[in-house]
């Protein structure tokens, strides 16, 4: 069970998050916070897998917020959950520990793809948050950058080690039944793992994912 901790100052967001989140069974909500501050005291308290961070909030942004809840627990993944697509909040987030970075215009099914993944120790951005890194990344060698690059690496879509596996022997060109019998699970758990991926690709289908894992260097 991946507990969650909301912290986010918009009764409408906060409550919808809770709604989306609820409906997985593997999710539950440990608590709700619309102060920075208290979000902080929250997170330290519960130790919560994963807190949904909104970066402007009252008394204490998210940035700060994730400051100090990653200096005294870093274990605590923290999600940034906000409508800010601004390069200097994104490599800030990422320099103060934020472990994935989602806007609050991703789908129901996204966010908590989002979830998930960076419970698992995977990093998460969204779409347009990954071009905006992938192009500073290849830019060079800035702090900011640098922090990024080694907090995410080559994964900038969540995908956890079994299912990078899986993108592997597709791109090779194998089929479910061929990773089924490559990887010795079950078709089921293929298909599976292949669905999970298209999902965090933003993809509909196995060939586009294919030419986003060769485009992307994931593979």
């Amino acid at each position: 069970m991946i507990k969650v901790l909301i912290v986010e100052d918009h009764d409408m967001a906060r409550m919808g998050l809770s709604v989306i989140l609820s409906k997985n069974s593997n999710i539950e909500i440990a608590d709700m916070s619309a102060d920075g501050a208290d979000g902080v005291a929250k997170a330290l308290k519960l130790k919560p897998d994963v807190v949904i961070m909104d970066i402007g909030l009252p008394t204490l942004d998210g940035i700060e917020a994730t400051r100090k809840i990653k200096s005294k627990q870093p274990d605590i993944k923290v999600l940034m959950y906000t409508s800010r697509e601004d390069e200097d909040d994104i490599f800030d987030s990422f320099k103060a520990g934020a472990d994935g970075y989602i806007t609050k215009g991703a789908t129901s099914e996204q966010t908590v793809a989002a979830v998930i993944a960076v419970s698992e120790g995977a990093g998460w951005l969204d779409p347009a948050i990954a071009k905006v890194v992938l192009t500073n990344i290849r830019k060079g060698s800035d702090d900011r950058r640098g922090e990024i690059n080694y907090k995410l690496g080559k994964n900038l879509y969540g995908l956890t080690e079994r299912e990078m596996e899986v993108l592997a022997l597709i791109v090779d060109g194998m089929s479910n039944p061929q990773i089924s019998e490559k990887l010795v699970i079950t078709l089921s758990t293929t298909k599976t793992h292949v669905h999970s991926i298209l999902q965090k690709l933003y993809v509909e289908s196995r060939s586009k994912a294919v030419a986003t894992a060769m485009k992307e260097g994931l593979v």
